[in-house]
C-alpha cells in the first residue's frame, strides 16, 4: 500500500551527467583493473584524466544550458542545478584532472601505481560534487561523508611511510568529530525550522512567526560552521592541517588542499546565502573574527617553518582567510547580490590551479620516499632544473599575489568585495597579512635561486620531469600568467554564479 502512494522523484539524468561520468569511471577502474594485469605506463593517471576532462565537457554544456533556460532544481528540490555549482564542479573537476597527472609518476617511483588512488580521486570527487549542488542538508552531508572518507584512506595510503599512517588516522579522527558537529548542528536547524531543505528552511521564517525558534537555530549555525571552518582549515580548526599536508603524499596534499577547500567552501557559501540569510546578522560577525585569526595565524605561523610542505600548509591557511572574506561580503545586502560570492568563487578556481601546479613541483623535488622536502632539498634547483625552478617562482609569486599572475586577480576580488561592503578594517588586515605572508614565498625563492647545493647532493637521487607532470605544472603555469595578464573573461564567468537555483 505504502508502495502503491510512492511517487517517485522526476530525475534530469542530462543534467546528472557528470556525476554519472565520475561514477562510470570509478567503478570502471576499480573493476576492471582488479580483473586485468597491471595496465601499461600512465594508462591509469590518463584514464582517470579523459574521466575527468569527459565530465568537465558536459559541465560546460550544462553551464550553456543554464545560460539558456536557467536555473532549476532536481530530483525533488534535493539539488541545484545554477551556475554556481556548475562554476563549482569546473574547480573540483580541474583539481581532479591536475592531481591524476602528478600522481601517476609519483606512484610508479613509489612502487604503489594501480587504480585505487585515482578511483579515490574520482569517488571524492563526486562527494564534492554533490556538496556544491546540495540544497539540503542531509544531502550535504551524505556528499560531505563520501569526500571525506575518500580522503582518509588517501591520506594513510602509502603504507610504508609511517607519516602518512599518522596523518591518516589524525585526519580521521579529528575529521570525525567535525562531522558530528555538522550533524548536530543539522539537527537543531530541522528542530527550529522543522526542514533540511533550503527551500523549506528560508520559507519557514519569511512570515515572521509567533513561535519562532531563534535560539534553537543560531545554535545549529554555530555547530553547522565549526564542522565546515574544520573542512577548509580555518583557525583556531587548523591544528590538523599541517601534520596532515606533511605526512599525506604529496599529490595528494595536492587534492586535499584544492578539491576539498572548494567543496567546503562552496557547501558554506550555499548554506549561508540561500539557507540561513535570515540570521546573517548573527553569523556575519563570526566569519568576520575567524577570517582575522586565519589570516594572522596562517601568516605568522608560516613564516618559522623549514618543512615546504609545513609551510604550504599554513599558506593554505591564510588562503582560507583570504576566502572567508569573500564569504563575510556575501553577507551583505542578501548575500547572493553583492560581489562577495563571485570573489570568492573566482578565488577558488586561482588557488586550485596555483595549489596543484606548486605541489607538482614538490612532488618531484621530495624524490623516493617522499621525504625531501625540507628547504634544503631546493637548494639550488635553479641550476638542476631551471624551468621547473621558474614554475615554481610563478606559482610563489601568484600565492603572494604580485601582479600580473592569477594570485593578484584573486586577492584583489576578495578585499575590492570588502571595500565595497564597507568592510575596510578586514581589508587592511588581509593587505598586511599579504605582506608577511610574501616572506614565506621569498624564503622558499632564495633556497632555489641563491642558495648553493648541498655538500652530498650529487650522491642525492636526481630531480626528474615525467611527462605527465610536465603537461600539469606547465599547464598551471601558462594558466596562472594568461589570467593575471587577461583576467577579464573569467571574471564575467565567475559573476554569473549569483544566479542561484530559486532565487
Amino acid at each position: 500500500m505504502i508502495l502503491a502512494e510512492f511517487i517517485p522523484p522526476e530525475i534530469d539524468w542530462l543534467a546528472l551527467s557528470p556525476l554519472l561520468i565520475l561514477l562510470g569511471g570509478a567503478l570502471l577502474l576499480l573493476v576492471v583493473g582488479a580483473l586485468t594485469p597491471t595496465w601499461p605506463k600512465r594508462a591509469y593517471s590518463f584514464a582517470t584524466v579523459a574521466v575527468g576532462l569527459g565530465a568537465l565537457v558536459m559541465t560546460f554544456i550544462q553551464w550553456d544550458n543554464i545560460s539558456d533556460d536557467g536555473p532549476k532544481f532536481l530530483v525533488g528540490d534535493a539539488l541545484s542545478f545554477d551556475a554556481f555549482s556548475m562554476f563549482a564542479s569546473i574547480t573540483i573537476l580541474v583539481a581532479v584532472i591536475l592531481t591524476a597527472l602528478i600522481t601517476d609518476d609519483y606512484l610508479r617511483r613509489e612502487g604503489m601505481d594501480g587504480p585505487e588512488i585515482y578511483a579515490l580521486y574520482l569517488l571524492a570527487s563526486i562527494g564534492g560534487v554533490v556538496m556544491v549542488m546540495s540544497n539540503d542538508l542531509i544531502v550535504l552531508f551524505l556528499g560531505l561523508e563520501v569526500l571525506s572518507i575518500a580522503l582518509y584512506v588517501l591520506a594513510a595510503s602509502h603504507r610504508r611511510r609511517t607519516e602518512s599512517q599518522e596523518s591518516g588516522i589524525k585526519y580521521f579522527v579529528l575529521g570525525s568529530f567535525s562531522s558530528a558537529f555538522f550533524l548536530y548542528g543539522v539537527a537543531l536547524i530541522y528542530g527550529g525550522t522543522g526542514s533540511t531543505n533550503f527551500n523549506v528552511i528560508i520559507a519557514a521564517f519569511d512570515n515572521v512567526p509567533a513561535d519562532r525558534k531563534d535560539t534553537l537555530v543560531l545554535v545549529g549555525i554555530a555547530l553547522l560552521l565549526v564542522g565546515l571552518f574544520f573542512k577548509v582549515a580555518a583557525a583556531p580548526f587548523h591544528f590538523w592541517a599541517p601534520d596532515v599536508y606533511q605526512g599525506a603524499p604529496t599529490p595528494i596534499t595536492a587534492f586535499m588542499a584544492s578539491a576539498g577547500k572548494v567543496a567546503a567552501f562552496a557547501a558554506m557559501l550555499r548554506v549561508l546565502v540561500v539557507a540561513l540569510p535570515t540570521w546573517r546578522d548573527d553569523w556575519r560577525p563570526v566569519i568576520w573574527v575567524v577570517a582575522v585569526i586565519t589570516l594572522c595565524v596562517g601568516a605568522i605561523s608560516a613564516v618559522v617553518q623549514t618543512n615546504v610542505k609545513r609551510m604550504l600548509a599554513y599558506s593554505s591557511i591564510s588562503h582560507a582567510g583570504f576566502i572567508l572574506i569573500g564569504v563575510e561580503a556575501a553577507g551583505h545586502a542578501g548575500g547572493s547580490t553583492g560581489p562577495g560570492m563571485p570573489s570568492s568563487m573566482l578565488y577558488l578556481l586561482l588557488y586550485t590551479v596555483l595549489v596543484c601546479g606548486t605541489f607538482g613541483v614538490v612532488a618531484l623535488v621530495s624524490r623516493t620516499g617522499d621525504n625531501a622536502t625540507d628547504l634544503d632539498s631546493f637548494r639550488g634547483l635553479a641550476k638542476r632544473k631551471p624551468l621547473l625552478a621558474m614554475a615554481l617562482t610563478v606559482f610563489l609569486l601568484a600565492q603572494a599575489g604580485v601582479p600580473f599572475t592569477s594570485g593578484f586577480v584573486a586577492k584583489f576580488g576578495v578585499i575590492q568585495a570588502a571595500v565595497e561592503v564597507d568592510s575596510y578594517a578586514i581589508a587592511i588586515i588581509a593587505m598586511v597579512s599579504s605582506v608577511i605572508g610574501a616572506y614565506l614565498y621569498l624564503r622558499i625563492m632564495i633556497s632555489v635561486w641563491m642558495a648553493e647545493p648541498t655538500a652530498d647532493d650529487d650522491k642525492l637521487e636526481a630531480v626528474r620531469v615525467p611527462l605527465s607532470s610536465g603537461i600539469a605544472i606547465g599547464a598551471a603555469m601558462l594558466f596562472t600568467l594568461a589570467v593575471g595578464v587577461f583576467p577579464q573573461w573569467l571574471i564575467t564567468a565567475s559573476e554569473k554564479v549569483t544566479q542561484l537555483a530559486g532565487r
